[in-house]
């Protein structure tokens, strides 16, 4: 079926109590509009307009980067929500099919309940309102239901006692046939307290039209509405127990899932071993088998099948880790190739380095990537073996099989299973620390 979204966020949030429009705060790593229009992708939209106020030139830049192919209008003047739809219609004035109402900052409707939306309005429906069982009604409008479907929605403000009681109650998602929108969104006016126009109205104007409205309800937590930073916060917890829920879901151990922390777009394979107080940024990835262990915070990287990191590992944007490969304990790993099997265990920085197979990176190594104005990058061949506490100077090459003494500095290429010692000769002076020990010792007790 074509189905069009026309999504909503051109409102300024003013009890987020900042100059970042509503729609950019984030949850899991994305803003809560690459949330809401993630909701949709399940109906694949072949058009989608995002009606913009504040802060519209900030959001269009962030929708090239999530949705490139949504087209944006401008609500001016902020005049209600019937108004707000209202801009989107010259956008879609050539498009034929479903159109759905959805709002930037309710980013967490389900994608199969749009769907079921759908599904009503194919069996006849006009107009299909998504409502949700509301455990505190409060200032909700009131959904009233009879024989044939939706009647009403009715303002908390407006309602009489018998309706206040109700506990269905409005989302404001809407699921229309594009061009019965516009007719509806036509009819509403105005007259009211706060001079708006209210997409809420299009119901009663519906049903004197004869037209049949629907409802379709879903969970509560799907209509979480993010307009202040405990509303923010609520929504990250929500998120983030919806994570873990599906990971456990497809295959993946979390030893405490209440600790683990999820980005938007974070991909896990079946039998991934996740351990406590892992964090992931945005861009991670990580294949089958592989085992993330304690307090690591992975972000713009790729792990590979039966790869290990951790704990306490780091792996920041461009890390791409080779299957059966280790990152060990308080190692860092940035825009960086480690080959299959290769192992950097303890206490290294491995930055712009492409690392071989089965290459051994000791303790305490770092590439020595920047010079202060320029990033230049380290080459390591397969099986090659780095010892503990040497510095690749960049730009360097060691090949195959090649072999750095500990304690080395490098600063020149190291050929095929050459050896490399780039440090001072140890010199031994007979009993001298014994004495400088006890000269220290006289000096002290003079004191």
């Amino acid at each position: 079926m074509n189905t069009a979204i026309i999504l909503l966020a051109a409102g300024q949030g003013t009890r987020m109590q900042s100059d970042l429009p509503k729609v950019l705060h984030e949850i899991g790593g994305a803003p809560l509009i690459a949330h809401a229009l993630r909701s949709a992708d399940t109906l694949a939209p072949s058009r989608t307009v995002v009606v913009t106020g504040h802060g519209g030139d900030e959001v269009a830049k962030v929708l090239a980067d999530y949705a490139p192919e949504a087209e944006t209008v401008e609500q001016v003047d902020q005049l209600g929500t019937a108004h707000a739809v209202d801009q989107a219609r010259g956008a879609l004035a050539d498009f034929e099919g479903d159109a759905f109402v959805l709002y930037g900052d309710t980013p967490f409707v389900r994608g199969e309940t749009l769907e079921a939306m759908q599904a009503e309005r194919a069996k006849g429906a006009a107009v299909v309102i998504l409502g949700f069982e509301a455990a505190d009604p409060g200032g909700y409008g009131r959904l009233k239901t009879g024989p044939d479907g939706l009647e009403a929605i009715v303002e908390a403000k407006d309602a009489l006692p018998e309706e206040l009681a109700i506990t269905l109650c409005n989302s404001g998602v809407v699921c229309a046939d594009r061009t019965t929108l516009f007719e509806l969104v036509a009819a509403v006016g105005n007259d009211n307290a706060k001079g708006e126009y209210y997409l809420t109205d299009i119901v009663a104007i519906a049903r004197s039209r004869g037209l049949k409205c629907a409802v379709v309800t879903c969970a509560e937590e799907e209509t979480l509405g993010v307009n202040s930073r405990t509303d923010l916060a609520a929504g990250e917890a929500a998120f983030q127990v919806r994570m873990r829920e599906e990971a456990l879901a497809t295959g993946v151990t979390l030893t405490a899932p209440e600790t683990v922390f999820f980005a938007f777009d974070t991909v896990v394979g079946r039998d991934v071993s996740i351990g406590p107080n892992v964090v992931f940024g945005p861009g991670v990835t990580i294949e089958t088998g592989a085992t993330i262990r304690a307090f690591c915070h992975l972000e713009g990287c790729h792990v590979s099948e039966g790869a290990t990191v951790g704990p306490f590992a780091r792996l920041r944007p461009g890390a791409e880790v080779g299957g059966n490969a280790h990152v060990g304990n308080f190692v860092e790993v940035k825009n960086a190739v480690l080959g299959e099997g290769a192992k950097v265990n303890h206490l290294t920085y491995i930055g712009d380095a492409d690392i071989g197979e089965r290459t051994n990176i000791g303790a305490g190594t770092i590439t020595c990537n920047y010079d202060g104005v320029f990033k230049h990058r380290t080459t390591i061949g397969a099986e090659a073996f780095i010892g503990s506490n040497s510095a690749l100077v960049a730009p360097v090459t060691i090949a195959d099989g090649g072999y750095v003494a500990s304690g080395s500095v490098v600063t020149t290429d190291v050929g095929p299973g050459d050896l490399a010692i780039g440090r001072a000769r140890q010199v031994n002076k007979p009993g001298l620390g014994a004495r400088l020990v006890a000269r220290l010792k006289s000096l002290k007790e003079k004191r």
